[in-house]
């Protein structure tokens, strides 16, 4: 609290050397009670299920005591749920804060509110000293009271220091929690997003599409690698490749049309559309017909 230092020099390296030990001893206190009250809670869990299985009597004595045994031989299943252990120390903490309050306000003269502020400083190790208890010169059962001062002070100290630690835990569980849900909003935005932007047709591409060469065969390759999916979707390059090949066929099928086609009754000679290809093989297959009809 402030109200008691060392004074010599002597005292103050003492203070140097010692405080660690003791400050390691006394977090090492603490973590030991907590396991311990945990122990004693699953402990507790055990026996009442025991209980439980003895009233059920469905197997014999001996064959329910050597399955009690087994199933009951560790007590790791046991543990009780760490918001239950919170609970559980929340009501300690209450029940001593509110027992040495009354015994604060009744030896020390404080309001029961003042008497509250000063047990939560002290158990917390907060300790302003701005109300400190054991100051007055003289009280009734002194050495009552201050073997009951430490004892609460003690116990305090432990549920505190046991419920910041179960806390903390709760804390901590509830941050892995948000940002688990925040990864997965994110991988939801993410995902709507690609999809919006895969769907999305950019003028600069239609006009890229426009101006494509039938001719060319790397048409877009690294870009139709990235989209193509099986069964859904046909890359750009596979696509040309294949009208590509089937134009070559309908070319090469309508050049040879003129030159097997030969009219009943006709001459050797040749018309001047007779080495035509396409669109004007076909016309001069026709003009030759009508010619010779008539």
């Amino acid at each position: 609290f402030g109200t008691t230092t060392p004074a010599t020099r002597t005292g103050k390296l003492f203070l140097i050397f010692y405080g660690p030990i003791g400050c390691a001893g006394a977090i090492l206190f603490f973590n030991l009670f907590l396991e311990r009250l945990i122990t004693v809670i699953a402990c507790v869990l055990k026996s009442c299920h025991e209980r439980q299985l003895k009233r059920k009597g469905t197997l014999p004595g001996g064959v329910q005591q050597a399955v009690g045994s087994d199933e009951m031989g560790s007590l790791a299943g046991w543990k009780p749920s760490v918001y239950y252990v919170m609970l559980i120390l929340c009501l300690a903490s209450v029940i001593v804060s509110c027992s040495a309050s009354a015994m604060y306000s009744a030896t020390e003269g404080w309001s029961y509110a003042d008497s509250l502020y000063f047990c939560f400083v002290a158990f917390s190790t907060i300790g302003f000293g701005d109300l400190v208890s054991g100051r007055n010169a003289y009280y009734k059962n002194q050495h009552l009271y201050q073997i009951g001062n430490c004892v609460f002070i003690l116990m305090g100290l432990c549920c505190i220091y046991s419920l910041f630690n179960v806390i903390a835990i709760v804390i901590k569980q509830f941050l892995n929690w948000l940002l688990k849900k925040m990864g997965n909003t994110c991988r939801k935005c993410q995902r709507k997003l690609f999809r919006s932007r895969r769907n999305v047709v950019m003028p600069g591409a239609v006009r890229s599409q426009r101006n494509i060469s039938i001719e060319s065969d790397d048409v877009l390759e690294s870009d139709t690698e990235g989209h193509r999916m099986s069964g859904e979707m046909i890359s750009m390059k596979d696509l040309l490749a294949s009208n590509k090949i089937s134009l070559a066929v309908m070319q090469k099928q309508l050049s040879e049309m003129p030159s097997s086609y030969r009219p009943t009754g006709s001459t050797s000679k040749q018309n001047g559309f007779a080495g035509g290809v396409g669109a004007l093989g076909i016309m001069n297959n026709r003009l030759a017909e009508t010619s010779t009809d008539r």
